[in-house]
């Protein structure tokens, strides 16, 4: 825990401490905008919630990079060593867009399959970035795959307020007997 607080510690504290600054920018988009409260939730949530997994997978690391485009590969490497790096490797790739996940189809009608859409070629862009910028990370395609199984899950987690959205919006098509 010491390790992952000298690590992230400096992530979770600006994070903190932008949640005031979260707060006004949902008041603001609630009260001087005319939003519904819904939208502008989602919207911050999900930029608020995917930037500090993004500031922490795309920080360098003193090691060695590498590619492992091969699926399941890397994953079973994780799983069958130290239990303790299996739980965050596999936890913490679940979060990283978990929060845009959630949020993503309150926000707008998407379903879960686009959301791992979205989720699989945002991983995929970070996946090449970290290669790219040699920052001493391992691109890997297992990364991608529980990335975007995270935001999938997520979405699924959140079906409760995007599928009374979807309910409340009228249907193509339907229309009063005065055409409106």
């Amino acid at each position: 825990m010491a390790q992952a607080w000298q690590s992230w510690g400096q992530v979770v504290l600006v994070s903190v401490l932008c949640l005031p600054l979260c707060a006004a920018l949902v008041w603001s988009r609630m009260v001087v905008g005319g939003r519904r409260w819904r939208d502008p939730i989602a919207e911050v949530g999900l930029v608020a919630g995917t930037l500090p997994w993004l500031w922490m997978v795309m920080s360098p690391v003193s090691a060695p990079g590498g590619v492992r485009p091969v699926p399941l590969i890397d994953l079973y490497d994780v799983l069958h060593g130290s239990p303790q790096t299996a739980v965050v490797q596999v936890i913490g790739n679940l979060l990283v867009f978990a929060a845009l996940g959630f949020f993503l189809p309150i926000r707008w009608p998407l379903g879960p399959a686009a959301v791992g859409a979205i989720a699989c070629a945002g991983s995929l862009t970070i996946e090449t970035a970290q290669w790219t910028f040699d920052l001493g990370r391992v691109s890997s395609t297992d990364d991608v795959l529980i990335n975007a199984l995270g935001a999938v899950l997520a979405a699924l987690l959140s079906r409760p307020w995007w599928r009374r959205r979807a309910a409340t919006r009228p249907r193509r098509g339907n229309t009063t007997a005065d055409g409106q």
